[in-house]
């Protein structure tokens, strides 16, 4: 069985950062993710996804993300239940990300450490960042890996090269 979601959709509201008893990290926010059609009077409509973000991760999607804010996220439906002060039974479906991408460029002066190219892998607070290459704000070593970047001309490829 797999249990796999994609997102891109921006916050609704500012995410909100707690500590476990333990100490460990967790933040919360909402993203609103457009549907890929109009309803009956023309207009696009969102559905309002919660989505649970763990350890480093989840402080830097504090430290990082604001309302109205840009983010792609990874990771997995997680359905839960409890019971309220009435004595309901109340259930959540929400997304427990696993990578949360800030896709909003980042603002002039900040370190390389927000922005296009960032991604937090889930974890037990060790990971690395991860840069993109086609984003031009990496370093050294990714420099001129566009073969075709300058060369003006068009590209040979033969029906051998393609993998369909």
């Amino acid at each position: 069985m797999m249990n796999n979601v994609s997102l891109v959709g921006r916050l609704t509201k500012e995410p909100e950062l707690k500590y476990t008893p333990n100490g460990v990290a967790v933040c919360n926010f909402t993203l609103a993710v457009n549907r890929p059609f109009k309803n009956a009077n023309g207009e696009n409509e969102a559905d309002f996804i919660m989505v649970q973000v763990w350890r480093k991760p989840a402080e830097n999607a504090a430290n990082f993300l604001r309302k109205g804010s840009q983010a792609a996220v990874n990771g997995r439906i997680n359905t839960r239940h409890y019971e309220n002060d009435k004595g309901g039974r109340v259930y959540v479906t929400e997304v427990i990300a696993d990578f949360v991408q800030f896709l909003d460029p980042k603002p002039q002066g900040q370190g390389n450490q927000q922005g296009r190219g960032f991604q937090q892998p889930q974890g037990q607070g060790n990971y690395q960042q991860q840069p993109n290459p086609y984003t031009g704000n990496n370093s050294a070593q990714y420099q001129n890996t566009n073969q075709f970047r300058g060369s003006g001309g068009s590209v040979a490829v033969s029906d051998d090269d393609l993998p369909f």
